[in-house]
């Protein structure tokens, strides 16, 4: 028996031993490379090395997006467990877990300060929440945030991240899709610009509404966008689906995007759409009255 290697530093080991947090680290979902969290929460959640946009929460995006000061509202508190819903646990035990777990009463938080100096008002979807999942609670926010651009006639910004409607909340979430769509049309009717950021992933209910009705599409690189997913569409239409078929980069080669911008990006590219869209522009007989008035040289 060797004494020293069997008892004495065994012994030493431990009284050096510290423990070490669990989370230090994190690996890439995309290149299995790791990442230290310091790093990577400096980097907005985008992996260092190939570029992948891991999912960021509602709070880290408000902060990400607006400038410092801003200030988050109180959002109106919709009806826990309207249907009283019950699978394999109840819906109230669900909401409970997911707002101690995101410090959250729903899926959505809202904000309003400037982008860069531009004055906006900012919702932001939280993933974490029952997959960001649209409910009743989920449409308050929504309607809420709309009603606050056009009292600060100021554009509305969505940055969205969900898997569709609630389904714990029946005909009740599917009743959401047409009130947030007229919450939009009050932002529009007011002359503001509405701007949808779809983040990965935006599906179901909420991209068969407000999501896809923003006057300029941005989404983030790599995000998944659709309305049901991939292999539903393949064993309806019968056909293999392209690749990378619901992804950012082939809804914009195809159209139905505006822009794909990192997120390292957004902020900037947010503040200019936003200035753009609110200059106010020189009609050609403007341009004539100013010419004509500016004293000659």
């Amino acid at each position: 028996m060797n004494w020293i290697s069997d008892w004495a530093l065994p012994k030493i080991q431990g009284l050096f031993k510290r423990e070490a947090p669990e989370n230090l680290w994190h690996n890439c979902p995309s290149c299995q490379q790791m990442i230290f969290h310091r790093d990577l929460e400096k980097a907005l959640r985008v992996c260092s090395h190939c570029g992948h946009h891991m999912r960021l929460g509602a709070a880290q995006r408000l902060e990400a997006t607006l400038d410092p000061g801003f200030s988050r509202i109180e959002l109106p508190k919709a009806p826990a467990d309207p249907l009283r819903f019950r699978d394999q646990r109840r819906y109230a035990d669900r909401l409970r877990e997911s707002q101690t777990k995101t410090s959250m009463d729903d899926a959505v938080a809202v904000a309003h300060g400037t982008i860069n100096g531009q004055r906006a008002v900012v919702a932001a979807f939280e993933f974490a929440f029952m997959g960001g999942s649209m409910g009743a609670g989920v449409g308050e926010a929504i309607v809420t945030a709309a009603k606050l651009a056009v009292l600060q006639d100021a554009p509305l910004i969505v940055f969205t991240a969900s898997g569709g409607a609630r389904m714990q909340e029946g005909a009740i979430s599917l009743m959401q899709m047409p009130r947030t769509v007229i919450a939009t049309r009050m932002v529009k009717e007011a002359g503001l610009p509405f701007i949808t950021v779809l983040c990965d992933p935006t599906t179901g209910g909420v991209t068969a509404s407000f999501a896809m009705l923003g006057d300029i599409q941005i989404a983030e690189p790599g995000a998944m966008i659709g309305f049901a997913g991939a292999r539903v569409i393949e064993q309806t239409v019968r056909e293999k689906l392209p690749e990378g078929f619901q992804r950012a980069e082939y809804l914009l080669e195809h159209g139905i995007l505006d822009m794909v911008v990192k997120r390292g990006e957004m902020r900037e590219t947010l503040a200019r759409v936003i200035s753009l869209l609110r200059e106010p522009l020189l009609t050609r007989s403007d341009e004539e009255a100013e010419a004509a008035a500016a004293p000659a040289e």
